[in-house]
This record gives C-alpha cells, structure tokens and sequence, in this order.
C-alpha cells in the first residue's frame, strides 16, 4: 500500500492510499473545470500531481525511516515529466495540453515554474532534478486520460498574437482547481482524523438570488431620500441600468458621473443579471482599501451580512465577533466561495497573474460570475493591456460578465485601443452618458492658475466647509500647518501619514461635520486619497493640477447631493506655487491642458474624457501599457512586456509564468511600512506575535490597518536614530515605531523629524 497522508499511528490503519488521494482531487479538480470545460485535463493534472509519491523513497520518508523534513522528496517532478514525455504524441491540441498539465503538476506546491531559465524551470526540473523511479504498481492504479483535453467550445482572440496569453490564462485556470481540490482534499483527512469541522459552507448564489433582490427592492423602497433632481436622476439610472440585466453576458460599461448612484445601481444589474444567466457570484473590485469598508457596509446593510464577504490586504479579524467566523473568514479568503465577494483591484488583477499556489487557489471561482469594476481608470498605466486581456478573457471563455463601472470611463475599446475590449452598441448600461453628464452636473469648473499657500488660507478663511487636494504628502502637511497657524476652525488633515484604522476615524468626523443637520466648520487637507468613492459633499473644493479623471473625481465631492446652485459650487483648479507636481503626474497635467485647449466649453464630458485617455494611452504607448519588472532576467531595473512573456511554437508552450507573477504588480510604491501600535488592538497583534499566539502571517494581516509607508531612507534613518526597532525574531519583517511622539492622529507620522535622538533614550 502506498500513502498520501499519514497520522501518528503507527498501524497505519487511518492513513490516506494514495491511489484515493489521486482519485479524489482528480473528481474535485474536474468538477471545477467543468464550468469553463477542462474537467479532462483538470482530472489529469489531479491523478498526475502526487505522482512521485509511488517512489519508495517517499513511502520511507511518509513512514518516518528515511529523509527528514529537511530532505523532502520531490514528489511534483515525476508527474510533470510523465505529462510531458505524453504530449508528443496525440493530437496536436491534446500534446499541448499534456505539455500544459506538467507545468501545473510541477507548480502545485513551488508555484508555476517559467519553461526556461535554470534549476527551478519546468525544462530544468525534468532534465536535472532527481527523480526517484516509481513502483510500477502505479499504472494498474491510476488511470490516465490524455484525449479530448481542450475545451470544446473554447473562443479564440480573433488576433492570432493573442492565443498563447490565452492558452497561459486557461493553465492558471486549470490550476487554481488543482491547488483547491489538492488541498480541500487534504484538509477533509486531517479534519477527519482530528474531529474537527471546517467551515466552508456558504449559500449558492442562484439558491438565494431571488431573496437577495427582495432585500435590495426593500431596501431602496425604505430609503429617506429628499425628492431632489440628483435623487430622481438616480432612480432612473437605477431602473434604466436593471431594465438591461437580461442582456447576454459580455462586457458592460457603467459610465455615471460622480454621485449618479453607480455603486447600488451596479448591484442591482448584477443582481439581476446574475439571476437570469443562474450566475455563481458577484464579484466587486474597488482600487483603493481606504473605501472598501464603505462599499462593503452598504452590501452587507443591503443584503445581510452572511453572504458577503470582505477581502483585501487591510482586513481587520479583530473585528469580527467570533472565533469561528473569523475562521470561515480565512478560509473564505483563500478560495472565495462566498456568493458576494468585496475585493481589491491588487487582490483580483495580481490573481489573475500570479503564479503562487495561494494566490490563483480562488480564480475557479470567477468562472460564472458578475465581475464589477469599481473605477475602472485606476488601473496602473503598465499593467493595463494585460490587465484588460485578462478580463477580457473570462468573458471570452469563462462565462463572466464585466461591468467597468467609472465616472471616468477610458477608452479602452478597440480599435482606439490596440487589444481593448469588443464592446458593442449596447455594451453601455447607463442611459445617454452625454446627457446625463450634463443633468448631473453640479459644480462649476474654473482654472485659477498659480495659488500659493498664504492665497489657498486666504481662500478658506472665506469658506468655513472647504476641501483642497494636492498631490503630494509634504504640500498637504505644509498647507494644513499654514491654516493652522491662522487660527482656521475646523482644520482637518487627512494623508497616507495617518494609519488606516485613524484614516477611518478622521472620515467619519469629516462626514459627521458636513452632516447639514448638525454643520460645523471643516477644512479639509488631503491627498487623491479622497478622491475615488469616498463619500463626501463640501460646498467649494480646490485641486491641484492633475490628470483630468482626477479633477472630475474631485469635482464629485463638490455638492455632491446638488443642494446648492451649480453656480455657487466652485471647483478651482489650480498650479500650486509651493511644490512642483511629482514626476508621475507631471505628464497627465500636459493631457490635461491639452483636452482644456479642445473641449473648452466642457472639459470634463464623456467626449473630453475619451479623447484625454487616448492622449494617455499615445503618449505612453507601448512602453507604458504592458511592461512590469522582471527581476530575474537582466537584473534588477530590467522589464518584460506580459503579453510576450507567454509564446506557442511547434506543439510546445514557452510561458514564463513565475516572470510574470513575480513582477506583475498594481502597486509600485517604493516604500518601507513602520508600525503604529498606539491603539490597543495593535498591541495585542504585537504581543501575539512576541509571545508565540500569532503567527507571523496572521500577524502581518491584522496590522495593515496600523502601518504607515515611509520612504526608505527615512525608515533607515528612524532605525539608526531609535526611533524604529524590528521585533526581535523576526529579522525586517516588523518594523515598529518606538518614539512616539513622531505620530500624532491628527497629523500622522513626521519621519522628517526622524534625524534627531529620541528624548526617550536621553538620560539628564
């Protein structure tokens, strides 16, 4: 008998076979294809992944008589070999998908390897790796189906260039329901052995459809909204958008300006749509965490809070009521089979490119489902084509529809842009964005040129609600120091200085200030932070030059409730005299002015938008839209354009999938995290740590939300100074703030000041 899982016992009567273990992550794994039609080769790759476990040097090593944990046998390479030597033979679609299968069978616990490229490569692995000879037993116990592997009805890109990135795109597929029937399968024997229960169990979507639109229809009917024109506008966006949810899957744009009601008119389509096409999940993609809460409260208001789940980096387990949610929380996290997903744009795209085991466990499960995307303009420049490919793609071959749902809608349909989507005359939910920009509209855009700070103070001693954004950390902490010192009541500074857990608190005494039930003076200082969907309504805002989706995000925290006439709701634009624009945007402001110089009578319109994308897009071309880091290749400044990263040549793949997942990244900062532990939960999460209670993955999670990212030089120089010291045991991974008197809530972290020696180490 040889064995997948083993326990204490020494009879070996409770051990896993092997020949089961296989058998039963080939039935999961090809249950889970079955959606997008790969359960053969799914199946395959789940009776081949363990194969290497029929080597007697595996059986020794499970039974405790030969290798230590630190000689593990490799068990991947066996399988991946054997797929390999298969596909030079059958059909040329079954020979690719057989070449296909190695590389997950190779990557089911390492990650997906790249073909080429050393030791570690698919090539290198089954050329040089040892590989310990199986009992032959193994071919009268597993059974192995290399026909028909390819989907039937798969889709090609009508651009030939295109289907290798495709081909990659269904590996990762494929591997994702590998990696969760491997490990489901595993987690049922030890539970078992155990007696303990996983939790995993949520509602199917289709079950709960029709209770779920009863809640959002009673929901809006129970909404106290005042019979104004933004309210009734919003209804019939609503209407208008939902009276298309029976339209077929595809790819939708929701073009609604600032305040329109995009984000419950999106679930409402997505709802419905859901329910007419019998749809597995609604999946919500927001690009910043610092409005994830809010979105996700009101699904939760809306629909109960057992069936949506919230996941992104600054999730906060402390929050949750009991041990065993925050438990089903993690395991939902790790495969997100909740019917109502709350998720980031690095935690979707960043999947859907990844080559780690944990990351792609969860991409089955887009297969099926409503896909929104929440301020679809975000997207990083360099990971744009790609990223657009990629969704694309599950439209294509994967059942989903994709609603790019945006104030600010890029043009990111062909033939404008070079491999963008193929929308279609209806493809737009909203009705007439033209004329909805213009009912909408309310605020007045003007550009004032060159302010300095003393004139922005001056401006806002004028107005007791005023918002004014500037693009950088340092303006906005200068310029709340200058209203400061002029005595200005109801100063507010909100930046990336203050942790997110105090970022949460100053949000809620902006809101509670503008409340026109109860006004109270607030000058608010920020960043873009507070730009994309954080609800806030201020009668006047200033903002410094950007790129033009940045004004019109500012201009919707402008009377965003259209209480006030349009013309007394100014939005200045304005050259700030103090600090020059970061490099980044220093570009975007020259396709600004340009989309002023042409559409002058309206800068911000749907037409004026397009046309400044596509100025984006020119500009940057193909050096700016598909190249990410690749730091194995030619060292560490060298790139490497995604979509040339996988090629398909003589029946044999070239895809350099561990590349691609290690460089493809939304967020690019270029900063160092410190630790904030002012609050009594991080401090519990820290003496978790220190005390062996938390691991140091649990650990990290739970302080997301008491980090604050600092240039790297100034965390160097905090370190040296004492100011900063890393957790003993846990080498740089916990860097923690000791002196503090550097952070207040109210103005966040001054490692500016970082270069003198703490009065704390200081004995008189």
């Amino acid at each position: 008998m040889h064995f997948a899982h083993s326990t204490k016992n020494p009879n070996r009567s409770d051990w896993q076979p092997l020949f089961e273990h296989l058998e039963e992550v080939a039935a999961l794994a090809a249950t889970r294809a079955e959606k997008f039609g790969a359960a053969l080769a799914a199946g395959l790759a789940g009776r081949l992944h363990d194969l290497g476990k029929y080597a007697e040097a595996f059986q020794r090593y499970i039974q405790g008589r030969g290798a230590t944990i630190q000689q593990r046998i490799d068990h991947s390479t066996a399988g991946a070999r054997l797929a390999l030597d298969r596909s030079k033979a059958g059909a040329p679609p079954d020979r690719l998908m057989m070449d296909l299968v190695a590389y997950l069978v190779a990557g089911h616990h390492a990650g997906l390897p790249d073909r080429l490229g050393g030791a570690a490569s698919l090539d290198g692995r089954v050329t040089q790796a040892t590989v310990e000879p199986l009992d032959p037993i193994w071919t009268s116990e597993v059974t192995l189906a290399t026909s028909g592997l390819f989907p039937a009805n798969f889709r090609w890109h009508p651009d030939p260039s295109r289907r290798a990135f495709q081909i990659a795109a269904l590996g990762r597929m494929i591997f994702s329901c590998l990696i969760d029937a491997d490990r489901i399968d595993t987690e049922r024997f030890y539970a078992r052995i155990e007696r303990r229960q996983v939790d995993r169990d949520w509602p199917r979507l289709p079950d709960i459809a029709e209770r779920l639109i009863v809640a959002f229809d009673a929901h809006m009917a129970g909404m106290k909204t005042a019979d104004t024109a933004v309210n009734r506008l919003r209804g019939n966006v609503l209407a208008q958008v939902r009276a298309r949810a029976a339209s077929p899957r595809g790819v939708f744009t929701l073009n609604v300006p600032t305040g329109g009601g995009k984000t419950l008119a999106s679930l409402g389509f997505a709802l419905d749509h859901a329910r007419h096409h019998g749809m597995d999940r609604i999946v919500t993609a927001i690009p910043f965490t610092s409005v994830i809460d809010q979105t996700a409260g009101i699904f939760r208001s809306v629909l109960g809070e057992d069936v949506v789940l919230e996941h992104h980096s600054a999730i906060e387990e402390e929050r949750v009521s009991s041990a065993a949610a925050r438990d089903k929380l993690r395991l939902a996290m790790e495969d997100w089979a909740a019917p109502i997903v709350v998720t980031t744009n690095v935690q979707l795209l960043e999947s859907l490119f990844s080559d780690r085991p944990s990351r792609c466990r969860k991409l089955h499960n887009l297969a099926n489902a409503v896909i929104i995307l929440d301020e679809a303009q975000t997207i990083p420049l360099p990971v744009l084509r790609p990223s657009v490919a990629a969704l694309d793609e599950l439209a294509r071959n994967y059942g989903c529809s994709i609603v790019l749902c945006t104030a600010t809608q890029p043009a990111l349909a062909q033939p404008d842009f070079i491999g963008g989507f193929e929308l279609g005359p209806d493809s737009e939910l909203a009705p007439d964005p033209a004329e909805l920009h213009g009912a909408l509209r309310r605020f007045r855009l003007q550009f004032e040129g060159e302010l300095s700070d003393d004139d922005l103070v001056a401006a806002l001693a004028e107005h007791d609600r005023a918002l004014v954004i500037v693009n950088s950390r340092a303006h906005a902490l200068a310029l709340y120091s200058a209203v400061k010192a002029a005595g200005l009541d109801g100063a507010i500074h909100l930046t990336t200085r203050q942790t997110a857990a105090d970022r949460r608190v100053i949000l809620a005494e902006v809101k509670a200030r503008l409340d026109p039930r109860n006004a109270r003076p607030c000058r608010l200082i920020a960043t873009s932070l507070v730009e994309a969907g954080v609800d806030l309504d201020f009668p006047r805002v200033w903002r410094a030059e950007a790129g033009l989706d940045q004004i019109a995000q500012a201009g919707g925290r402008c009377n965003r409730e259209g209480r006030n006439p349009v013309d007394d709701s100014i939005v200045t634009v304005f050259c700030p005299a103090e600090a020059k624009p970061p490099r980044e945007i220093a570009g975007f402001i020259g396709d600004m002015a340009r989309m002023k110089s042409h559409h002058g009578d309206d800068p911000l319109s749907p037409a004026a938008m397009r046309d400044y994308f596509e100025e984006v897009y020119w500009r940057k071309g193909d050096q700016g839209l598909d190249r990410i880091r690749a730091k194995d290749l030619d060292g560490a400044n060298a790139t490497i354009k995604v979509m040339e990263a996988f090629s398909v040549g003589s029946g044999t793949t070239n895809f350099a999938y561990r590349t691609v997942g290690e460089g493809f990244r939304l967020i690019e900062s270029g900063l160092a995290p410190v630790i904030v532990a002012i609050d009594d939960a991080a401090k519990q999460t820290l003496d978790g740590l220190r005390h062996g209670w938390l691991t140091p993955g649990a650990c990290a999670r739970q302080l997301q939300s008491y980090t604050v990212q600092v240039p790297p030089k100034a965390r160097q120089t905090l370190i040296e100074n004492g100011h900063v010291r890393f957790v003993a045991g846990f080498g740089d991974q916990f860097a923690e703030l000791m002196t503090g008197s550097l952070y207040t809530r109210e103005v966040g972290l001054l490692w500016e000041n970082a270069d003198y020696l703490g009065t704390e180490g200081v004995i008189v």
